[in-house]
């Protein structure tokens, strides 16, 4: 059996996309099987997941969910879309965090900060300039829906605190500790461990600077918490916050997240 654009399709020796593209898309000229773009004379085995999309044209949803199965590792959107995220903080790490995930096509984020899109932010944050003076969980929603119009978002623009946070993420699959403040890094992890203790945890520590790309790793504290970073590299006069280092610990998070979805879907 075959997948054509989220249709199965019986298999038979000799198959190739563009013997589909009449029926499934007649003007397709991007043709992705398994992940992988290919020529339209390519020969199909059953089993393929295969997407004939058109250059240029904005998706349908049937049509983005067809290129995201078709784009990623087998089986990878099926879980994705079917999964929640909460992520705490929306800055440096959390809103490269929200693009990775968007675009790897969760199914649903709640996006939490209480702060508007101020311009030294700018520096590492996924904003604008004309953001400016937004709410970040507005500024970042619309960023998001521009990259996939499909996805569900929840945004809680509100301060969050020790005793707040497991009413607000109780029903989501992962968590993902985004703070820039130390106080509050330390409040988080004490409210998921003693009041969500069955939710998957992803915190960060340590990526200011540019010291060596590879200090920042990712270790599991807990069964189910794990903290990205070199876990000493503090923001302090002389060592800023910036865009590559604090992106790697952001990407770090966002892997991290997604294979513990995984994990937990199987």
């Amino acid at each position: 059996m075959l997948q054509i654009n989220e249709k199965e399709i019986p298999f038979s020796e000799g198959l190739t996309p563009a013997d589909f593209a009449q029926t499934v898309k007649p003007d397709a000229d991007l043709f992705i099987v398994n992940g992988y773009p290919v020529s339209s004379d390519t020969p199909l085995r059953d089993g393929d997941v295969c997407c004939c999309i058109k250059k240029g044209e904005i998706p349908s949803h049937e049509e983005m969910e067809c290129l995201l199965t078709a784009r990623h590792t087998p089986g990878v959107h099926k879980i994705a879309k079917k999964s929640v995220v909460g992520i705490m903080g929306l800055g440096g790490l959390g809103s490269p965090l929200a693009v990775a995930l968007t675009r790897v096509g969760v199914g649903k984020l709640l996006l939490a900060d209480f702060d508007v899109v101020e311009p030294s932010n700018l520096n590492r944050q996924q904003y604008f300039v004309d953001q400016i003076g937004k709410k970040k969980t507005e500024a970042l929603k619309e960023n998001l829906l521009r990259m996939n119009p499909y996805i569900n978002i929840e945004t809680i623009d509100k301060r969050l605190t020790e005793d707040n946070i497991a009413n607000i993420f109780d029903n989501v699959d992962v968590l993902a500790e985004c703070f820039d403040d130390a106080v509050m890094k330390a409040a988080a992890l004490r409210a998921v461990l003693t009041s969500l203790p069955d939710t998957y945890y992803v915190g960060a520590s340590g990526m200011a600077g540019y010291e060596e790309n590879n200090m920042i790793t990712t270790k599991q504290l807990y069964p189910k918490v794990f903290i990205v970073g070199d876990g000493t590299s503090a923001a302090c006069p002389g060592q800023g916050l910036m865009a590559p280092r604090v992106g790697i610990a952001a990407h770090h998070q966002a892997n991290q997240v997604l294979r513990l979805l995984i994990k937990k879907d199987n």
